[in-house]
Formats: C-alpha cells, sequence, structure tokens
C-alpha cells in the first residue's frame, strides 16, 4: 500500500497561467533570488541544500512563494524536496526576462 504524502500536494501553475506580475514579485526578494541563481547553476537542488540563512519554515514560505508564481517546479522523491527552475515556461511566456533579471543581480 503506497505511504500517503506528508503534505498537500505542490501547487504549479500550467504554463499559460505564469502572470507577469506574480513572477516580478516572486524574484523582489533577496532570499528568493538567492535560490533562483542558485539554480540557474546547478539545475536541480534538495530544498534543505540552499546558501540561505533564514528559519526552515520561512525557506518553505520562499520556496512556495517561487512555486506559486511559476518560477520554479518542486517535486517529492522519499523525504526530501527537489526544486529546478522553469526556466522553458518562463522564457515561453515572457522571453529573456529570467536572463536579464539574473544578469541584472549578479552585475557590479
Amino acid at each position: 500500500m503506497p505511504r500517503p504524502s506528508r503534505s498537500a500536494p505542490l501547487v504549479h501553475p500550467e504554463r499559460d497561467q505564469i502572470d507577469l506580475l506574480d513572477v516580478l514579485h516572486a524574484l523582489s526578494d533577496s532570499t528568493r533570488m538567492t535560490i533562483v541563481q542558485t539554480l540557474a547553476a546547478n539545475p536541480e537542488q534538495a530544498c534543505g541544500t540552499f546558501p540561505v540563512q533564514v528559519a526552515p519554515s520561512t525557506l518553505t514560505h520562499h520556496f512556495r512563494v517561487l512555486r506559486e508564481a511559476g518560477v520554479i517546479r518542486q517535486r517529492e522523491e522519499g523525504n526530501r524536496r527537489w526544486s529546478s527552475l522553469r526556466t522553458d515556461d518562463l522564457n515561453d511566456r515572457y522571453p529573456g526576462l529570467l536572463d536579464r533579471i539574473l544578469q541584472a543581480s549578479t552585475a557590479p
């Protein structure tokens, strides 16, 4: 018998439901930008391994904001949750936006 999920199902908007204002809001926080920058360098990463100094509950909140805005996709595997950028979906909806924001966030 399959074990029930430890939490509610993960909500991911469909590609055509990704809203520009939601994406910009999600990327307006420095912790969330660190998560996005990390995922830009590493295609997929476990949630507890990001270089941020926040409480686990706060980190969960940041992942939820990014996920519900359509910036990241998360999947559960065992007792870990893995995150990845939705680069193709974002580039389809808003060509070049993510690249520009990442460039601007790392510029001196």
